[in-house]
């Protein structure tokens, strides 16, 4: 574990605080820094991944009606499985 200095506002602090405490805040901005960063890389995840299903490659995603039926047909597969 690394220990580390940061410098928030005091606006910032204090709602920590009145939600946590004083004892709590570390472990409050741990969890909110991975929580941001979960976040970015599922961003970039998608950024990176946009665009790789071409439509004429899968009719069945082409509209929402498509879509729909699509799904009916997975459910009765499933069904008479």
């Amino acid at each position: 574990m690394a220990r580390t200095h940061v410098i928030l506002g005091d606006e910032i602090v204090d709602a920590i605080d009145q939600l946590v405490g004083q004892r709590g805040r570390s472990r409050f901005l741990e969890e909110a820094a991975r929580e941001k960063l979960e976040r970015l890389e599922l961003e970039q995840a998608l950024a990176s991944t946009a665009g790789i299903l071409k439509s004429k490659d899968y009719p069945e995603f082409e509209d929402q009606a498509s879509i729909n039926e699509w799904v009916r047909a997975q459910r009765r597969t499933e069904e008479a499985s």
